[in-house]
């Protein structure tokens, strides 16, 4: 199953994170499938950079976003 989700990048408590495609098992900072975009929660107001087209390409192929990501759209 093919899921978009948040991964962790950057510093210890400097911590953003990039919107990615990726198999539902397979690890974070492995291989991906794709790279959607980025969050960075620590900047005011918190930055949100999302490829729009890409997401919805992804959803008709029946990927499925996750509950952080789908928060965050919303």
């Amino acid at each position: 199953m093919i899921k978009i989700k948040l991964a962790k990048i950057g510093a210890k408590n400097r911590a953003s994170y990039r919107i990615i495609v990726n198999e539902k098992r397979s690890k974070l900072n492995g291989k991906n499938l794709g790279v959607l975009g980025f969050y960075d929660p620590k900047t005011k107001p918190a930055t949100l950079k999302i490829d729009k087209e890409t997401l919805n390409d992804w959803l008709k192929k029946g990927a499925q976003l996750t509950p952080a990501v789908r928060k965050l759209l919303s």
